[in-house]
């Protein structure tokens, strides 16, 4: 019996809202134009930071039109394992430890 009271009510599917008395937010519009000559507008928060460079729904990258492009942020080089181990250490500290590596598989494989 429980389960029937709420059929046919499609509970999450559909808003009962109306949108009539709701102000949107403020938006503006950026302009951005495809190296094969097409331009496009994109809808953004007013207060967003428009990116220099937005994906047209063709698939091609298109520049902003107008305004300035925003400087690109400075990307840091990923750190490789080498770098993060001479953090650590140093080369001496290395080829001592290297050399004591190498001694002590060769008395391994002598005594084996």
């Amino acid at each position: 019996m429980a389960d029937r009271v709420l059929r046919g009510s499609r509970l999450g599917a559909v808003s009962y809202e109306t949108d009539r008395d709701h102000d949107l937010a403020p938006r503006r519009i950026a302009r951005y134009r495809c190296d094969n000559g097409e331009e496009y507008d994109v809808p953004f928060a007013d207060d967003a930071e428009i990116p220099g460079t937005w994906i047209c729904k063709n698939g091609l990258e298109g520049t902003l039109v107008e305004g300035a492009a925003p400087e690109p942020k400075k990307v840091k080089p990923p750190r490789t394992h080498w770098d993060m181990l001479l953090e650590r250490r140093s080369i001496e500290e290395l080829e001592d430890l290297l050399k004591e590596r190498l001694d002590l598989l060769k008395a391994k494989r002598r005594g084996a």
